[in-house]
């Protein structure tokens, strides 16, 4: 098929030929299908962005004009501007997505905020079963992060003595929890 039989074919195509409309797809498909799969690299994108540009060429059939220039160039213009939206509405798309997964993962749900919060009130309740230099030793190692060495300089006992001190506080507080 030549240039002049698709010109033909899109000005009966205006005048809401079905069959001229049918032969311009057989014609023009496979060719309008490979613009848009070069654009989207996605086969079913490209099948959907197919439908859409025929149903544009049905609807906007009327103001082709022709102009001398090949009348694949406005095919081939319809198609890889669809394609194109299609792109971009599919990047934005992926794009609020992606802002709603980092908005959403900045804290905690509502859920998680009540459950920690009764965890941080049995915390602070088992702490306060301990005696004062024992929670002072576990708030030091653990929340502060001082060493086995600095905490037993602070308290005037030698390490290993720290080292026992924290770990029947460990033991404590576990037994603690568990009730």
């Amino acid at each position: 098929m030549d240039i002049s039989d698709i010109d033909h074919l899109i000005s009966r195509v205006a005048l809401g030929d079905r069959a001229a409309f049918s032969k311009l797809y057989d014609a023009t498909s496979a060719k309008l299908f490979g613009v848009a799969l070069r654009v989207l690299n996605n086969t079913a994108s490209a099948e959907d962005v197919l439908q859409e540009t025929f149903m544009k060429i049905w609807r906007y059939a009327d103001r082709y004009a022709s102009t001398g220039n090949s009348p694949m160039t406005w095919l081939i213009t319809i198609a890889r501007n669809t394609a194109i939206d299609r792109l971009r509405a599919t990047k934005l798309t992926a794009d609020i997505a992606d802002v709603e997964d980092r908005v959403a993962a900045q804290g905690p749900t509502p859920e998680q905020s009540a459950i920690a919060g009764s965890e941080v009130a049995r915390i602070v309740a088992c702490l306060d079963e301990l005696t004062e230099d024992r929670r002072s030793a576990v708030r030091g190692a653990y929340l502060e992060g001082a060493s086995y060495a600095d905490l037993a300089t602070r308290f005037d006992v030698p390490i290993n003595t720290m080292r026992t001190w924290l770990r029947r506080s460990l033991i404590a507080l576990r037994e603690c929890m568990a009730r």
